[in-house]
């Protein structure tokens, strides 16, 4: 009988591991070994660590799923880093060789929740609360999306905004889905689609806003065990 894959889950800015908590509770029930990682955000090169050192702790073969911010660390894996057999990107950035972050989000016209982003004086990013609820979990309980927003975890500026050019991305080396949320107002549904079909990912498409594992749990969840599944037919 095949073990079933670790399933690692990747937040991106203004969120933290626990918006995976749902998501996480399903899988779990349904077998699978899941962790749940938190990243620093105070640089791409430390989140990108942070999961590498999570990644060299694995044996089974693992489904990295990134939101958000969370693709783009994703997508700077290797073939060298341990066990990786699938990608799922969730309403994430998902670049390619000489893109650089700020050539992702400094595009124009800008997203409509851009306007809500609002640095501190130690060159971390927030989401201030009204933009919060407004755009980024606008399909999420008010209520619940403003205790989200209390709990948020500010992301650094040049983490987002940096110019460091993306080597070969790991879309090119592993298989990918991608869950595209239709009604998201952080990364327009265009960009999900151009970035998603550029790297070959079997794409699923939801009316959802930025956090669909928290508004729409049961999708997300689908479509990292669909990615789950694949592996153990392939093995």
């Amino acid at each position: 009988m095949k073990s079933l894959p670790t399933i690692i889950l990747i937040h991106g800015a203004w969120a933290d591991g626990s918006s995976w908590n749902t998501v996480t509770q399903s899988l779990q029930a349904d077998g699978y070994k899941v962790i749940a990682i938190q990243l620093p955000l105070t640089s791409l090169m430390e989140d990108v660590a942070t999961v590498r050192r999570v990644l060299s702790e694995q044996t089974n073969p693992v489904v990295l799923v990134g939101h958000s911010y969370g693709g783009a660390v994703i997508t700077k894996m290797t073939t060298a880093d341990s066990n990786i057999a699938a990608l799922v990107y969730i309403a994430a950035f998902a670049p390619d060789e000489g893109e650089s972050m700020k050539d992702l989000t400094g595009g124009t016209p800008q997203p409509a929740g851009s306007s809500a982003i609002h640095p501190d004086k130690g060159g971390f990013l927030w989401l201030d609360p009204d933009g919060f609820v407004k755009f980024f979990a606008a399909d999420v309980d008010p209520t619940q999306a403003r205790v989200m927003s209390a709990a948020q975890k500010p992301i650094a500026a040049n983490s987002l905004l940096g110019e460091e050019k993306f080597g070969p991305p790991a879309w090119k080396s592993f298989p990918a889905w991608y869950l595209l949320s239709e009604d998201d107002q952080m990364i327009p549904p265009e960009s999900q689609r151009f970035m998603a079909q550029r790297a070959g990912a079997a794409i699923t498409s939801i009316k959802a806003s930025h956090v669909p594992m928290v508004s729409h749990p049961d999708a997300v969840t689908k479509i990292i065990e669909t990615a789950a599944q694949s592996i153990l037919v392939t093995a």
